[in-house]
């Protein structure tokens, strides 16, 4: 039997084995997710490296690679909103999802995102090969005109700060964050672990330490309030549409990460009392969406555009199209409950624990992981990242601007 194009059926295996590398590959996804600044690529790029030596059918561990980023696109919100830590695609709502957390509404934040990553998933699954096939012939065009729609998100960001000064601080941002990814992200690495990976320190630089610098200089997080969601059910659904809607817009277009993404959903969304809330729930959305998307243009254009899906090219494994998706969407179910589950006493144990000690084990762990996937230069990036995160603060201007790091690479390469 075929469906889309690939073979359907697990041969090698049966429906119980397929669970059970689905559970492999949520517990993966949930370490590398709670780890402040580790990256899912790293892993799913070393578990394709021994998936000849791993016991059990290929297309298993197919489904252990897949589960796992979707798991960790999902998680990764947690140490983002507890520690300031985020990963890459979080990066953008860090500082929104802080403010919500020192407001003590830390609980409604994780539970926004888990509503954003749960429906970007639900609708990348449901909706993606038949978006697939639509937007197919559109990708040449996108990536054609992809220099012009950047500028215009970044042109509409700075006109949309509040004053003469944030603007000033917002094209300073970009400016410099765009000059520190061009002469950073292409700097050759002696990597202790895996082939090199250096937006991790680049992003924990710009997007986390200067967050971590500012949490140990005051108390901790304060006491959390319930969780009950305080935004309308029509906001929050338009803003995980616009997640999940930019997630799949840039997974057709190669060299276009779903932090970029991120970016373009924020663009979407109009200024309000509850846009914190709007934002956390679309940069989830994106993640997710972004996360599964990849696999839907993988299998219809044959490019891998982010790691997980890197990862599954290079395991040289048989495409199973439907198996993968209903394995990521059971991932992501397992996720969306994880964020609940783990994510509250997350935010409890950084509350009950010695403050300043809670930052600069934080602090300790991504200078580590810098070193261990980038060598010494990780640790050169790490801190420059981290003097040009604080551009942005200084003016009072929102870091999304330091996306430029990405973006004007981008652009420059198109």
């Amino acid at each position: 039997m075929y469906a889309f194009g690939v073979r359907v059926g697990f041969e090698t295996g049966s429906a119980l084995v397929v669970l059970g590398f689905v559970a492999l590959g949520v517990a993966l996804g949930t370490v590398s997710g709670l780890t402040p600044g580790l990256h899912v690529n790293t892993l799913a790029v070393l578990l394709a490296a021994a998936a000849p030596a791993l016991p059990g059918p290929a297309r298993g561990v197919a489904v252990a690679i897949l589960a796992a980023g979707v798991v960790h696109s999902i998680l990764d919100v947690v140490p983002a909103l507890a520690l300031g830590v985020p990963d890459t695609a979080m990066a953008p709502s860090t500082l929104p999802g802080h403010r919500l957390v020192l407001a003590g509404r830390g609980r409604e934040a994780l539970r926004l995102s888990a509503l954003g990553s749960g429906a970007a998933a639900l609708l990348a699954c449901l909706l993606g090969w038949p978006i697939t096939r639509a937007i197919r012939p559109l990708a040449p065009l996108l990536r054609e005109h992809l220099t012009v729609v950047l500028a215009a998100v970044v042109v509409f960001l700075v006109l949309t700060e509040a004053s003469r000064r944030q603007r000033i601080g917002a094209c300073a941002a970009f400016a410099c964050s765009g000059v520190f990814g061009v002469l950073a992200l292409d700097q050759p690495t002696d990597a202790l672990l895996g082939s090199g990976d250096l937006l991790m320190p680049a992003f924990a630089g710009l997007f986390g330490l200067p967050v971590l610098v500012a949490a140990a200089r005051g108390g901790g997080p304060p006491a959390q309030a319930d969780a009950a969601i305080t935004t309308s059910p029509r906001r929050t659904l338009l803003a995980g549409l616009a997640g999940a809607a930019a997630g799949a817009a840039v997974s057709y277009v190669a060299g276009v990460s779903s932090a970029v993404a991120a970016v373009v959903a924020l663009a979407a969304l109009p200024a309000r009392s509850d846009g914190d809330r709007a934002f956390l729930v679309a940069t989830s959305g994106v993640n997710t969406s972004n996360t599964i998307f990849a696999l839907f243009a993988f299998v219809a254009l044959d490019e891998a555009h982010t790691g997980v899906v890197v990862a599954l090219d290079r395991s040289a494994v048989p495409l199973d199209l439907p198996l993968y998706v209903v394995s990521l969407l059971l991932a992501a179910a397992l996720g969306v409950v994880l964020v609940l589950v783990v994510g509250d006493r997350y935010l409890d144990a950084v509350r009950v624990l010695p403050h300043r000690g809670v930052c600069l084990v934080a602090f300790g762990v991504v200078c580590a992981l810098a070193l261990v996937l980038a060598g010494p230069i990780g640790l050169a990036v790490l801190a420059a990242g981290t003097l040009v995160g604080f551009v942005p603060v200084h003016f009072g201007a929102r870091r999304v601007h330091l996306m430029g790091v990405l973006i004007v690479p981008i652009v420059l390469a198109a």
